[in-house]
């Protein structure tokens, strides 16, 4: 993604590679944190779990069809997503799994396989 794309890419798009900071997905990287989502894959300005926020969940909540599951990413290590953040995807008929980015990625990919809902907040390590 670049600045000229405003860091969109649309489309639904499986990860092809993470790390060194980044993704690999629709052929090209991106250094930093995504959310992807079944319209598209936007860059977030985020570099810690501890940095996602009700605007971030409001984002993914907006996605047109809704989301079955909202897969996040902790970075390298499994962090718990607030509890406040939590209910709120509860509230909306979204499910919530957290856990470390590689698994997040691996998880999120099988799941577009599978022609799911899915979106996911993906913190780059």
């Amino acid at each position: 993604m670049t600045a000229r794309d405003g860091g969109y890419v649309p489309g639904r798009h499986k990860i092809d590679d993470y790390g060194g900071g980044g993704f690999r997905f629709a052929d090209m990287s991106h250094k930093g944190s995504i959310l992807a989502l079944p319209s598209g894959v936007s860059a977030v300005p985020l570099g810690a779990a501890a940095e996602i926020d009700e605007s971030t969940i409001d984002r993914a909540l907006s996605e047109s069809g809704g989301l079955d599951v909202f897969v996040v990413g902790t970075g390298q290590d499994l962090l718990p997503l607030a509890t406040a953040l939590r209910a709120k995807l509860r509230a909306a008929g979204v499910g919530c799994e957290t856990m470390a980015t590689g698994a997040a990625v691996r998880t999120y990919n099988m799941l577009v396989d599978e022609d799911r809902r899915v979106g996911a907040l993906l913190i780059a390590v």
